[in-house]
């Protein structure tokens, strides 16, 4: 019996270091629109795969710079398309694994002003101070600026409370800190209750759309928990994740 159970024994062992060997861990750069979404899906995939996500969130601008300057991340999770192009131009990201993952949409909300979204149109054209993402480093805050335009508002004649990226935008209007302000509509369709006031989802004819890519990145390349997170992100089951958070699929 003894040789049975010793075998037996170093049998288990050896799966259970295989099993081991295989889950490793990836560090992800998100986009701060997508964060709350993102955390869904790395628990998801963790559960699955057995592999850990470590996720880094700011606006797009921030971490493309970050990524430029050698910091060590293996996917990002964009919300352009621009910026992971660069990088792929760059050398620093791989061209076979460049995808949208989700198509994002820009809403104007004013948390304290009843009404339709026709209403909603109507007191953002009249605002003279609103809240937005910083155009020069969130692709959601330059679509706001080119709304603003198409609106025949010019921005530098309104008083703009500019966030770091869309989750600040989204913070000063729901604390009241402005009257209103232009988020993502995915902050909008996460929130249970939805949140009061009215809301004006903006046409995208007014702004190019927000079309928010994934690449993998070169230092990701040969990382295995990297790699299957990809390929989870275009699996129905992340799929049908993200549409219900508020985004449109490619």
């Amino acid at each position: 019996m003894i040789r049975p159970l010793h075998l037996l024994f170093c049998l288990l062992a050896a799966l259970l270091a295989t099993g081991a060997a295989r889950a490793g861990e990836t560090r992800v750069a998100v986009a701060a629109n997508f964060l709350d979404t993102a955390r869904e899906l790395a628990a998801r995939f963790e559960k699955r795969s057995g592999h850990r996500l470590l996720l880094s969130s700011a606006s797009s601008g921030k971490l493309y710079a970050q990524i430029r300057n050698g910091a060590p991340f293996d996917l990002f999770l964009s919300a352009d398309a621009e910026r992971p192009q660069r990088l792929v131009e760059a050398g620093l990201a791989d061209t076979g694994h460049l995808r949208t993952y989700a198509v994002g949409r820009l809403v104007f909300w004013a948390p304290g002003h009843p009404g339709d979204a026709g209403a909603c149109r109507r007191h953002l054209e009249g605002l003279k101070r609103l809240a937005m993402a910083n155009p020069r480093t969130a692709p959601y805050g330059a679509a706001a600026r080119e709304v603003l335009e198409a609106l025949g508002r010019d921005p530098a004649s309104l008083r703009l409370v500019l966030g770091e990226n869309i989750a600040q935008a989204y913070s000063f209007v729901a604390s009241g800190g402005v009257e209103g302000g232009f988020v993502a509509a995915a902050q909008l369709a996460r929130r249970d209750p939805p949140p009061p006031g009215c809301r004006w989802p903006v046409p995208e004819s007014l702004h190019p759309p927000l079309r928010q890519q994934l690449v993998l990145l070169r230092r990701g390349r040969a990382n295995p928990a990297a790699l299957a997170f990809f390929d989870f992100l275009a699996g129905e089951e992340a799929r049908q994740a993200i549409r219900r958070s508020g985004y449109d699929l490619p």
